[in-house]
């Protein structure tokens, strides 16, 4: 359910409160704070109202905002016990679908960070892979408390901005979201492939790797909607894999069997999730190319 700017300007502050309270994690006092600074006149300044409320609170609650956030792949989260927006995101990144010794490893992670840092680790999952989010995990406990504390807080901050940016309409929306996108080019007939079988996949590791989207290219030779879109494009190694073979089969092209390219992968990198990412492939039955387009 989206919200109207201008009726959050216009809501009695407990209305307000009820309506913004959950996008920081148990702590409905930021809204509480922000609400005396209507009204806004771009959901930018929403959130940065609510970004000046924690970073004037005391040191014990913003303490308390880190202590209050739920482990990754943690009991809360295993048990369904954790706030529903957390619930929502740990599923989105495929927390809650592990192994056992998936859910070991975390456990382990999440005992070794809250004994040195004295909170939870925090993460804006949505941004991250898998890998992305193990790496990033097991670089952070090398980090200084004080480093480690700023870290944290930053993530709270980034995860609010993405629950706000989803839950209010209105001018000046924050930049949250990311894109993902391709088309293919056949230079046999120097026109856009139509029909030609797409599939995303992240790469979790060397053995794994998780399907995130199956299209296939239009007239335009493109997909109908981005292959990742209305969010972050999260941190992560990906293949994309087109079914050149089959299209020149069916566009009647005398090709050898097994032909030379039969399924095309391209495997790339994304280390911005708020960019745009586009990856075509221009190609023929015997050569293709590729670049990161705009």
């Amino acid at each position: 359910m989206s919200l109207d700017l201008a009726s959050l300007n216009a809501a009695t502050r407990a209305d307000f409160v009820a309506a913004l309270g959950a996008v920081f994690e148990h702590a409905p006092w930021v809204a509480e704070a922000a609400a005396g600074g209507r009204p806004f006149a771009r959901v930018t300044d929403l959130f940065a109202a609510m970004r000046e409320a924690v970073e004037a609170a005391p040191a014990v609650r913003r303490l308390a905002l880190l202590t209050n956030h739920p482990e990754l792949a943690g009991r809360a989260a295993r048990a369904g016990t954790a706030a529903p927006d957390s619930l929502a995101e740990q599923a989105a990144a495929g927390l809650d679908r592990l192994s056992e010794a998936e859910y070991a490893r975390f456990e382990a992670l999440n005992a070794a960070y809250r004994d040195r840092f004295g909170f939870p680790f925090i993460l804006c999952v949505k941004r991250h892979g898998r890998a992305s989010l193990l790496r990033t995990f097991a670089a952070r406990l090398e980090s200084t408390p004080e480093a480690e504390r700023r870290a944290a807080e930053a993530e709270v901050l980034r995860i609010a901005a993405i629950r706000l940016d989803a839950l209010v309409a209105g001018e000046g929306s924050l930049q949250t979201k990311g894109r993902l996108s391709t088309h293919v080019l056949d230079t046999v007939t120097g026109r856009p492939a139509a029909g030609v079988a797409v599939e995303l996949a992240e790469i979790v590791s060397e053995s794994e790797a998780t399907i995130v989207a199956r299209a296939r290219t239009n007239a335009d030779g493109r997909t109908d909607a981005p292959l990742i879109g209305g969010r972050p494009v999260p941190i992560a190694a990906y293949e994309l894999r087109f079914g050149l073979g089959d299209y020149h089969r069916a566009a009647g092209l005398a090709l050898p069997e097994p032909p030379f390219l039969d399924v095309v992968t391209l495997r790339f990198g994304v280390a911005e999730p708020e960019g745009h990412y586009h990856v075509p492939l221009v190609a023929s039955p015997w050569s293709f190319q590729t670049y990161r387009g705009s």
